[in-house]
């Protein structure tokens, strides 16, 4: 079972609730717009190879400083003080959708705290032809519904990834609105924040992962992300939808650890 690290920031104007697991090389995780619910199967798999430090992000459980917080590049310079706090001086970072965001900010801005770059389903571009859903909008029913790859059933996924997938849904309707209107504040109505403009300064090797029937921020979107990155890999899986990193997490958290020990 992972530890819960409360740390910190700013002379403690800033808490931030840290989970941790795991031995190796560091690895930061940074969620999407609907948070973490606790230690998933994958950041399980994870922990396994590398010691996983997956933070919470403002505004999401006991983490606070939502308010202190302006925009896309404060809740990256965020990010590079938890790990000053966490005495991380560079790990390798996997963000999905907002949390793919803020990893690809931190490898453009201050690229020596990034080792490896992992980006799942990152928000961050917008493509007028394939507009990112608007989570806010959603009714708990559609989110529930889009969230989840159409191809997806209990024949597809393993009994793990199942399981896992079950739990999540259960939990979603409870914390939606507290999460959603925290990253809210970053990606919406459109979650084009420059990121293009600076993408040029990524020099991690990058992977770029995306559901195949993603319906939230369309697969059409790996393509334009890659080309983003220099010399980035690109792999699109199969059988999943936005939450690939639950829907299919030993095949995400296979990719991803072949990756980042390459």
């Amino acid at each position: 079972m992972p530890e819960t690290l409360n740390i910190s920031l700013r002379g403690g104007e800033l808490e931030a609730e840290v989970l941790k697991d795991g031995s190796g090389p560091p690895l930061l995780y940074l969620h999407g717009a609907i948070g973490q619910k606790g230690w998933a199967p994958f950041l399980d798999a994870l922990a396994q190879k590398f010691t996983v430090y997956a933070p919470y992000m403002p505004g999401y459980s006991k983490s606070n400083g939502l308010d202190k917080l302006d925009d896309v590049t404060d809740l990256t310079l965020y990010q590079f003080e938890l790990l000053d706090s966490l005495d991380v001086p560079k790990a390798h970072v996997v963000g999905h959708f907002l949390g793919g965001m803020i990893a690809a900010e931190m490898a453009a801005l201050s690229p020596s705290y990034v080792d490896r770059l992992v980006l799942a389903a990152p928000a961050g571009t917008w493509l007028d032809s394939n507009p990112v859903a608007d989570l806010l909008s959603m009714t708990d029913s559609e989110l529930e519904d889009n969230l989840w790859s159409s191809a997806s059933s209990s024949m597809s996924l393993s009994p793990a990834d199942f399981e896992a997938n079950s739990r999540l849904k259960a939990s979603l309707a409870a914390d939606r609105m507290q999460d959603l209107t925290a990253a809210g504040k970053f990606l919406w109505p459109i979650p084009d924040r420059g990121l293009k403009r600076r993408a040029y300064r990524i020099k991690a090797p990058t992977l770029v992962l995306w559901g195949e029937n993603d319906r939230i921020i369309p697969a059409v979107y790996a393509e334009d992300f890659s080309k983003l990155v220099s010399g980035s890999q690109m792999s699109v899986v199969p059988n999943a939808g936005h939450l690939l990193m639950i829907e299919r997490a030993e095949v995400f958290s296979e990719a991803v650890a072949d990756f980042l020990n390459e």
